[in-house]
């Protein structure tokens, strides 16, 4: 099964509770702290629907944002034209054209990379197309949050027009959380069709993510609670890495 594929018909609809505008404050102020101009070149990494990418080109950005589901990328470009370019590519295997001042990637998209070897390959191209003294801001989620808050618990939520139900299962030794994504999505007649996606992540340790980081060519590497924008806790459930 493929994931973000149905599941794109109905994702904004299902993550407008999420702290975008809080998650931008956060990335302004780390920029302005960088010395990131706001017509600097930016790279958008696991864009999705494009939201954070339209929020940073309002901002004043240009903006490059990638992603690997054709799904998302087509309503993100189907938007209001921010003069975004999108792009279909995986960011294990990134090529840009140019290298940018400043790359993000939010809402957990590195725990989509599943293998070390790719993550240390996704940080190395982050490296390779970012400028000397830029820098690079991206959130995981935390082997805490996998373990004692997603855990093997069920979620469900109800719209008007759609549905779901989210099954969690986690393999501690492994550390794969597997969400089982059941969809129910309004058709023209007003029944519902129902849709099945296998989403994987993996947990990692801050101090491997912090490691493949300076392998990978990074100078400097700074980790946040993503929530309070202080020192990591032993229930952290969002991580920031800063790195340059």
């Amino acid at each position: 099964m493929e994931s973000y594929r149905d599941f794109a018909r109905v994702y904004d609809e299902f993550m407008d509770q999420t702290p975008y505008d809080e998650w931008l404050l956060n990335i302004l102020n780390i920029f302005k702290e960088y010395k990131i101009d706001k017509d600097a070149q930016v790279l958008d990494l696991g864009c999705g629907t494009g939201k954070m990418a339209r929020k940073l080109a309002r901002e004043g950005y240009q903006v490059t944002a990638v992603d690997n589901s054709m799904d998302m990328l087509e309503i993100a470009a189907s938007e209001e034209d921010d003069h975004i370019l999108y792009v279909l590519q995986d960011m294990v295997s990134l090529e840009l054209p140019q290298q940018v001042d400043a790359a993000v990637s939010i809402c957990d998209c590195m725990n989509y990379i599943l293998e070390e070897e790719d993550l240390k390959e996704a940080f190395r191209r982050v490296r390779e197309f970012l400028k000397e003294d830029g820098v690079f801001v991206f959130d995981m989620n935390s082997h805490y949050k996998y373990k004692e808050i997603l855990a093997c618990n069920t979620f469900a939520e109800d719209r008007e027009d759609a549905s779901f139900i989210w099954d969690n299962f986690y393999d501690e030794e492994e550390r794969i959380n597997e969400y089982q994504l059941s969809l129910f999505i309004q058709n023209e007649q007003g029944t519902y069709n129902k849709y099945e996606e296998l989403h994987l992540q993996k947990a990692y340790e801050q101090e491997e993510v912090v490691s493949f980081l300076y392998e990978a060519g990074f100078s400097f590497v700074r980790v946040l609670d993503a929530e309070t924008m202080d020192e990591v806790k032993e229930d952290t459930q969002r991580l920031y890495y800063i790195a340059n």
